[in-house]
């Protein structure tokens, strides 16, 4: 996973640009093909991590620094939720499945609104409340939380900063083994 340094909101962005990569090339694959797959179990372990280390860090100081901010957090936390939901439903389906291919186009839908709010609403609040320092510092976070989050969909587990920051590796050493077992693991090689 590449590591960009600089603030939170560059870190968050830039993933947010990786995810969309792997859509796009979801968009353009047929339906049948395997890679598809692959970009999908992709896109997801990212969105995973990513989420885990928002719900961590991001939010957080969101609740703490912006007006009206447990608010924008909470719909923020009910938005991965949601994502989390589809992600799962994607699991154990095959490439050209029907429900795989309905359940990605919702999930690239509700990710890209949730992307679309966090860059043009809650990244610049945020920006405009908290110093360039605190925004690196956090930064600094994310990136360590990225290397540690889980790398699948848990929606039954707590969406807390406490849980992701307590659960989230012991869920990605479990992901891991799961990875492991014939049969059971779908991860694309090269991904951590």
């Amino acid at each position: 996973m590449p590591w960009h340094g600089g603030t939170v909101i560059e870190e968050l962005t830039s993933d947010h640009r990786e995810v969309e990569r792997l859509f796009a090339r979801i968009e353009e694959l047929p339906p049948s093909s395997p890679e598809r797959r692959v970009c999908a179990d992709r896109a997801v372990s990212r969105l995973m991590r990513h989420s885990s280390a928002e719900e961590a860090f991001l939010y957080p100081a969101v609740r703490e620094h912006v007006p009206d901010g447990d608010a924008l957090a909470d719909k923020e936390i009910a938005d991965h939720a949601a994502v989390e939901r589809l992600a799962a439903a994607l699991d154990g389906l095959p490439a050209g499945h029907p429900d795989l291919d309905r359940a990605l186009t919702e999930l690239i839908r509700e990710v890209r609104a949730h992307v679309a709010d966090e860059e043009n609403r809650l990244f610049p609040l945020l920006a405009a409340e908290v110093s360039e320092e605190q925004l690196v510092f956090l930064g600094d976070k994310v990136r360590i939380t990225l290397t540690r989050a889980p790398l699948r969909p848990h929606p039954s587990a707590p969406h807390s900063p406490a849980a992701h920051k307590v659960l989230g590796p012991v869920l990605r050493i479990a992901d891991r083994l799961r990875d492991a077992v014939p049969g059971q693991g779908r991860r694309p090689p090269g991904e951590a």
